[in-house]
């Protein structure tokens, strides 16, 4: 792995298994050290939406070798692993995707697992926090959760492409936010970007 901090990704029961999909081939692909947390229902996510019964499974749709060297995983039920500890310096967290009961859990301050330990952690530490919902619509009480977090400090980006690239496939809707996530934790990325719109 480089010498630069590592970036905490966890990926939740949420629906959006191909954003986190692809979010990780980017972050391996930008040779961006990654601490990996996936919960129990994001192992199922990953199943149901992409076929991936599997963190290995995981590696292997991602790329083994570069996956190797970038990736690190820890165990969600294991709240005393590197990501939930403060005095350890990180680059700051992205939840891709980010279900509302984690969204609960973080902004209520009360972390039952690795995932909302090391997102608590973060936000107490004043680094960067990405959660990525796609529940929609959304109830007042997912209204308040997320305002709390947007006032502790986290960036709440929900999976909601934009079209004025002209998408033709769903991979260029896919990319869109994942290059919207990697823009906010200053990873370097070649997604699609608004250049303007020509009058003639």
């Amino acid at each position: 792995m480089t010498g630069s901090l590592p970036l905490v990704v966890a990926i939740t029961g949420a629906s959006g298994a191909p954003y986190a999909v692809r979010l990780l081939q980017a972050l391996v692909q930008a040779a961006q050290p990654t601490w990996l947390i996936v919960s129990e229902h994001g192992l199922r996510l990953l199943s149901t939406e992409s076929s991936l019964d599997s963190v290995d499974a995981l590696r292997d749709r991602v790329g083994a070798k570069a996956w190797d060297a970038s990736v690190r995983t820890f165990d969600d039920r294991d709240r005393g692993a590197l990501p939930a500890s403060g005095s350890v310096r990180t680059k700051g967290m992205v939840i891709c995707p980010c279900s509302m009961g984690t969204i609960a859990a973080i902004s209520q301050g009360t972390s039952r697992s690795l995932v909302e330990r090391a997102a608590d952690v973060v936000l107490k530490e004043r680094r960067r926090l990405v959660v990525v919902p796609r529940e929609t619509p959304y109830s007042d009480i997912h209204l308040e959760n997320m305002l709390r977090l947007t006032r502790a400090g986290a960036v709440v980006m929900p999976a909601s492409p934009g079209f004025y690239h002209r998408p033709s496939r769903i991979e260029e809707l896919v990319d869109f936010v994942v290059g919207r996530i990697l823009d906010h934790v200053d990873v370097p990325n070649e997604m699609p970007r608004w250049t303007g719109v020509d009058p003639h």
